[in-house]
């Protein structure tokens, strides 16, 4: 029946999807929400539901209905309104969000009907948050903290991570860099500066407040939870632990001060450590360890690393102090015993918020008294010299650690420490705060996975936080709220780039009433340069939880079920689709949490599976990982899910899960984990977020062919960036007996010199099975292979190749014209997989014979006849020989002019040019083998089975010397066919209509096209019922390695085009 559907959005905390929907379906009244409907009577089932994001990104929520019962709701959007509030409210309070300051806001009801739609609606509900005005002053410092000492600039809140504190000379690096930034920047003499704009017309800012917010150094959170491990079953293992995680410390502190200075900090540390370990003691005796204690020992990480910096910074001689979150920053939380929480977890902070007016009652007493103490803070007495506007304060914070109403040591769990910063941002009304990285900010994709991820300008919160959720190493989700209420900008910048601006984080994006306003939808591709997503992330390790077959039940009440089982068991649904035909639904989860979920829906549907109402649930055993694009843009542009979908086919990219935001701000899949990287970077070039990169590996690389090869390749690089968009990166490189793979599918350093690279540490034996298995593995979609080889037993691997999705070219004749089982073999092959089999330079190098053949046949048109020459060493050699240069000295021209094969018998016994000819008679679709051409061999009989030896030149210097018994014969047949006004071709035929092919020595008069063939041309004469009255003619310079290189290079191109047309 005709459907429509309910869009829920709501605010940026909203708790797990199995929370929201479960309220909503449980609701007898009037009203029923979630995957519920309006209790009027009749099967209301629902048709669709899709949420799309981590538990707590959750911002919206699509439910399809049958259209009566959508017209039910909208009649009753007042009433669902009400309902929202008491629904979905209490659960977003009790995940412990802040909510607004005069309760929650109301929400907004917009109905509205889709242009050109007659039997759809959409409702839309929204929860938002109150403008930044509406913040009670009780929740921020008064301005004798937030203009310190009078200083017409703002503060600004600078974050450290642990991996920028990891040794003593980064600590350095850290302390310089806060003296820089506190000492002021130029700013534009027109607005307020904070956009670092490098305008010509610039004054200087001033001096800045500064607040430096640390992590623990690298590693010692880790091995802080490894002393309290260790002492509940070795003690001696704990102490140890423990010495070394302060010795190591103090080491640092001892490198960056004097003793007058860092003497007192490290026996503060000691002391500590003395308190550690009386605590972690007490562990045996109650063998587990309590949350509590976790948290308290592990914040000592963040104690003595604001201590070692300020200690830095105090013998720098800068203004600073040190400051004790535990001591200013009252936090309150929802699972009091949640512990430290998942290490690298961006998801949650375990409920806990602050306690904004008590802390900002802390701030300014701790401002009031250490601020003055320390000489920050002059309190307005002008005798304090030392607190004046042309040396700012610089203070250290600790992140990471808290403490309750009561006192109690606590964090705000792992990761927290972005949190913390953009409290303190908050609390002192900062203009910025900056996260500092070891990266040029946000990228667009994990550089690690997708090389030519580049960084973003700028993000607007949502967006930010929809890349954390989905993985991203943005900053914490829960760190974006107080910036929200502030509207205070986030920086994330490079603390080894500091002159690069990096990404800054600002503003909102559209609610969904903006998105279901009446408007014109365009296609993303209509707006020339207008990207429509921001940046591609992932989720790795996650499983798919599905029951099926479960209509007996109904819709309704499967949802319900379903849910309230993955709630009652704590499980984080990541993502939900819900199949209306058979009542089937699956979700995403976290793959540490499969066995439970699994376990979890059995025991609800237990019953049920063993009468067999429910067909089968089952949990999947692959791993699986989540791939998101993410960007404003997205909303009411066509054709972004659809780039999306196609790039990932064409990556061979297999989709289990598919799920869209209603907000359109996000579109999500699930995959197979081993695909991951390989749809990451798929989907970065389909939206031309980086040009299109080309995977290339050339076996033979050392040969003439391959060696001009990578040479014209090199020299085009930059025009096929600048003119085509798309890059090649050579990752593999081979011999006849070594190879060189790029590490992780990296590009191959050392190219202009193949040879001393194959012989270098980098390179090993060929194999070609271990070569195949890397090049398989090479996540990159676009992957070629450019044998130059001419080699059977390389060829063999064709088929295993285009199976695999990768691309082969091939200049040789070896497989086109093999055997013709492995032929069609290689055929199937490309065709199930869809790669591209380019062998245009295996006949005639670089001229466009194999594609105006192609282009003829599958225009409709018939071909009849193909006639000419496809042997450029015989043209030259019958262009050069006559009276005065034997056949022996022609032959010898040739190969110094590199036109002849490495075994210039190849040439003249006509087995190359006949496998050639074999390649354009299966084109034509004959059935046809080497064997079936008949062939004028050139050669004396038994010459071309005799076995030479030595190098190449002496090769080539004994079949010269057997060749002079030809040079009298061939002198005959040359003056014969002079005498007659003829010229000597070696030509071949290829009649379709008889199925015959034949090759060999002829003697051509003026009315033949191949009278005036030049030294080094092919030729090929098209008859087609088309072409009747004068053939269609092909012609052209085809011997040399250069251009036959320029062919291979064209099919290159071709190729390139190609992927780069895909994406448009």
């Amino acid at each position: 029946s005709p459907c429509s559907s309910l869009s829920l959005g709501a605010s940026l905390f909203l708790p797990n999807p199995v929370d929201l929907l479960r309220p909503g379906i449980r609701r007898g009244d009037q009203t029923r929400f979630g995957f519920g409907t309006c209790s009027s009577g009749g099967d209301r089932r629902v048709h669709r539901q899709s949420t799309d994001t981590d538990p707590q990104s959750t911002n919206n929520l699509s439910i399809g209905f049958p259209l009566e019962t959508m017209r039910l709701l909208l009649r009753s959007a007042p009433l669902l309104a009400a309902a929202s509030v008491a629904a979905f409210a209490p659960p977003a309070i009790r995940r412990g969000v802040a909510p607004p300051r005069d309760g929650v806001v109301p929400p907004s009801v917009a109905t509205s009907t889709l242009p050109g739609a007659t039997t759809t609606s959409s409702l839309g509900v929204s929860f938002s948050s109150p403008p930044p005005p509406s913040i009670p002053a009780s929740e921020l410092c008064p301005s004798s903290v937030t203009r310190p000492n009078d200083n017409p600039n703002p503060w600004e809140v600078h974050k450290f991570g642990g991996a920028s504190l990891a040794d003593a000379e980064l600590y350095r690096t850290v302390g310089d860099l806060l003296v820089r930034e506190s000492a002021g920047r130029a700013v534009a003499s027109e607005g307020d500066g904070d956009d670092g704009s490098d305008d010509d017309e610039t004054r200087p800012s001033g001096p800045i407040p500064t607040l430096a917010v640390v992590s623990a150094r690298a590693g010692m959170t880790d091995r802080l939870v490894a002393v309290v491990d260790s002492a509940l079953s070795d003690m001696d293992r704990a102490e140890s632990e423990l010495a070394s995680a302060v010795d190591g410390q103090a080491s640092i502190l001892r490198e960056l001060a004097p003793p007058a200075i860092a003497d007192p900090i490290e026996e503060r540390m000691r002391a500590d450590a003395r308190d550690v370990l009386s605590v972690v003691q007490s562990l045996r005796m109650i063998r587990s360890v309590p949350p509590s204690v976790m948290e308290v020992v592990t914040g000592f990480g963040e104690i003595w690393s604001a201590q070692t910096l300020y200690a830095y910074l105090a013998h720098k001689g800068a203004r600073t102090a040190w400051l004790d979150a535990r001591d200013v920053l009252v936090v309150k939380s929802e699972g009091a015993n949640a512990g430290l929480g998942e290490k690298g977890s961006s998801s949650s902070t375990g409920g806990v918020t602050p306690v904004w007016a008590e802390t900002a009652r802390r701030m300014e007493r701790w401002w009031d008294d250490v601020g003055r103490e320390e000489g920050l803070n002059g309190g307005g007495d002008d005798d304090d010299e030392g607190a004046t506007n042309d040396s700012p304060p610089i203070v250290v914070a600790t992140g990471f650690v808290a403490s309750t109403s009561d006192g109690v040591p606590t964090t705000l769990k792992r990761s927290g420490s972005d949190y913390s910063a953009t409290i303190f941002a908050k609390l002192v009304s900062s203009a910025r705060v900056t996260m500092w990285k070891n990266t040029d900010g946000v990228y667009t994709a994990d550089p690690r996975r997708v090389p030519e991820a580049f960084s973003i300008g700028s993000l607007k919160y949502d967006e930010a936080m929809e890349l954390a959720y989905f993985g991203a190493q943005v900053l914490h989700p829960s760190a974006m709220v107080p910036c929200i209420d502030g509207n205070i900008p986030v920086y994330v910048r490079n603390i080894f780039n500091p002159e690069f601006r990096g990404t800054v984080i600002q503003g909102r994006c559209g609610g969904l009433a903006d998105a279901n306003q009446k408007g014109k939808v365009k296609n993303w591709r209509s707006n020339t340069g207008d990207i429509p997503i921001k940046g591609i992330t992932s989720v790795d390790r996650v499983s798919l939880l599905t029951l099926e077959g479960a209509s007996v039940i109904g819709g309704a009440e499967v949802a319900e079920r379903f849910m309230g089982a993955m709630a009652d068991a704590s499980i984080d649904v990541l993502m939900v689709t819900q199949a209306s035909s058979e009542s089937s639904i699956t979700v995403v989860v976290p793959e540490d949490q499969g066995k439970a979920s699994l376990a979890a829906l059995r025991n609800a549907f237990e019953l049920e599976l063993s009468r067999s109402n429910v067909n089968s649930i089952s949990l999947t055993d692959d791993p699986m990982a989540i791939v998101a694009i993410v960007g404003e843009g997205m909303a009411m542009r066509s054709g972004v899910s659809a780039s999306f979908m196609s790039s990932l086919a064409r990556a061979n990219v297999n989709i289990r899960v598919i799920a869209q935001g209603s907000s359109e701000r996000q579109v999500a899949v699930v995959v197979e984990a081993g695909d991951t990287s390989r749809a990451l970077r798929a989907a970065h070039m389909a939206f031309t977020l980086s040009q299109t990169m080309v995977s290339v590996a050339v076996l033979g690389g050392t040969g003439k062919l391959g060696s001009a090869f990578l040479r014209q390749l090199d020299g085009q690089r930059e025009s096929l960036a600048k003119n085509l968009n798309f890059g090649v990166s050579v990752n593999a490189v081979a011999d006849s007996t070594r190879m060189a793979v790029g590490q992780d599918g990296r590009r191959l350093d050392g190219l202009d010199d193949v040879e001393t690279l194959l012989n270098g540490d980098a390179a090993r034996e060929l194999d070609m099975h271990s070569l195949t298995v890397a090049l398989e593995a090479d996540v990159n979609p676009h992957r070629v292979i450019v044998d130059c080889t001419n080699d059977d037993s390389v060829a063999d691997h064709y088929e295993r190749w285009m199976s695999a999705g990768i691309n082969v070219i091939s200049p040789g004749r070896r497989a086109a014209a093999g055997p013709i089982d492995r032929y069609d073999a290689i055929q199937r092959a490309k065709k199930a997989s869809g790669a591209e089999w380019q062998y245009e330079s295996s006949v005639g190098s670089a001229l466009p014979i194999l594609s105006t053949l192609r282009d003829l046949v599958q225009t409709g048109d018939d071909v009849h006849l193909l006639r000419g020459c496809l042997s450029g060493t015989c043209a030259y050699v019958f262009r050069n020989m006559d009276e005065d240069t034997t056949f022996s000295g022609a032959v010898k021209k040739a190969i110094e002019q590199d036109f002849a094969e490495k075994d210039v018998r190849e040439d003249l016994s006509g087995l190359d040019a006949r496998r050639k000819v074999v390649v354009l008679a299966r084109e034509l679709g004959m059935d046809v083998s080497v064997d079936d051409v008949e062939v004028e061999s050139l050669l004396p009989e038994g010459m071309m089975e005799k076995k030479y030896k030595g190098s190449r030149e002496e090769v080539h210097e004994a079949i010269l010397e057997d060749l002079k018994a030809l040079d009298g014969p061939m002198l005959e047949r040359y003056q014969a066919a002079k005498a007659e006004g003829k010229l000597l071709r070696y030509k071949f035929v290829i009649d379709v209509e008889s199925g015959k092919c034949r090759l060999g020595l002829e003697s051509v008069d003026n009315t033949d096209t191949l009278y005036r063939l030049r030294e080094n041309e092919n030729l090929v004469a098209f008859e087609t019922s088309r072409y009747t009255t004068s053939p269609l003619i092909v012609k052209g310079a085809a011997a040399g390695p250069a251009l036959a290189a320029s062919g291979m290079f064209a099919d290159l191109l071709r190729l390139g085009r190609a992927f780069v047309g895909s994406q448009a």
